[in-house]
């Protein structure tokens, strides 16, 4: 076993509530985008969506969040290898990898607007 095994079920658990702590500390975006799907998600309640768009809603602000982890590993795991130093493919990986960020996040106000357009409208009938 490397030192980097977890040896247990509740060990792994403490890891990864140890990296969604370090991410909603050190994070920006992650911290706004995290609080953004606690606000929409309120909101649908409060709207009363059935079930299912509850879980569109819970999937797509999930999508987008884990979209922001997945940029965030590679922004720390290239500037880990190259030691900070610039280099033009970092910048492209970076850029690509910021682009799935934003992708994840217009399709996601896209489907929002859908979903609280016929649920609001459906609200006031």
């Amino acid at each position: 076993m490397t030192r980097f095994k977890s040896s247990s079920v509740k060990e792994s658990i403490s890891h990864a509530l140890r990296g969604l702590k370090l991410a909603l500390s050190s994070q920006r975006n992650f911290v706004i985008e995290f609080l953004f799907g606690i606000l929409v998600l309120f909101c649908a309640i409060f709207l009363r969506f059935d079930i299912t768009d509850i879980c569109i809603v819970i999937v797509m602000i999930a999508i987008v969040l884990i979209c922001e982890l997945i940029n965030s590993v590679i922004e720390f795991t290239l500037d880990a290898v190259y030691k900070n130093n610039y280099s033009k493919l970092v910048e492209m990986a970076k850029d690509i990898s910021a682009g799935m960020v934003l992708l994840s996040a217009i399709i996601s106000v896209v489907v929002g607007i859908l979903i609280f357009t016929k649920n609001i409208i459906s609200y006031f009938d």
